[in-house]
């Protein structure tokens, strides 16, 4: 599958090998910041946000299958790039919920459901008023080890800033009581990926 996804990349066949031996030596990493302004106040963005239950509906492809205790749920997430699809079953672990300063910190860990592979994520986020409304922080480092590693931590990057801002615009229709689709834009996934195989290459 490996020589397929490189090929389809336009990879060379010897540098299709090279890239398999380097992908059992490291991990690939994205890290993604974003800030994004919302016309609620602040208590009710916190409300919502601090919820796993409410905000996992507005995460791309995701969804939270059991409540364990207060600070622990098991999930599913489902990625897409290009011919490969994974599907990850793992655990939601809430490490912090500053309620008084509306801070947050979550860590997901997810094994693929083939075996082929295995995906942390550190998640860092803050709500502070602005006005009549609030502005939210969000930090995270999404680290990918397995079939997907193979695509390079820049499009990785790519993708993965592509499904922060589809979480965005569906957490803001959450919050305004508008419907929305949670499922993956198969064509903006398209899009980041050519935008960062061109990347590869310049």
């Amino acid at each position: 599958m490996r020589r397929e996804v490189d090929l389809y990349l336009g990879y060379s066949e010897s540098d299709s090998f090279n890239r398999l031996i380097d992908l059992n030596k490291k991990n690939m990493e994205a890290t993604i910041e974003k800030k994004f302004s919302l016309e609620e106040p602040l208590d009710k963005v916190w409300v919502a946000l601090s919820n796993p239950m409410h905000i996992s509906g507005c995460v791309p492809g995701a969804s939270i299958t059991e409540k364990i205790d207060e600070n622990n749920y098991k999930g599913e997430v489902s990625l897409k790039f290009g011919p490969i699809k994974s599907n990850y079953d793992g655990q939601i672990i809430i490490e912090e919920m500053d309620h008084d300063n509306h801070k947050m910190k979550l860590v997901g860990k997810g094994l693929d459901s083939k075996g082929k592979g295995s995906a942390e994520m550190t998640m860092n986020g803050s709500v502070v008023a602005v006005g009549s409304g609030s502005e939210v922080d969000f930090k995270m480092v999404i680290n990918i080890q397995g079939t997907l590693a193979q695509f390079g931590s820049r499009l990785i990057n790519d993708v993965s800033e592509q499904l922060m801002n589809q979480f965005i615009a569906n957490f803001k229709s959450m919050l305004a009581g508008e419907e929305f689709d949670s499922s993956l834009k198969a064509g903006s996934m398209m899009g980041s990926m050519i935008k960062g195989i061109f990347k590869k290459k310049d």
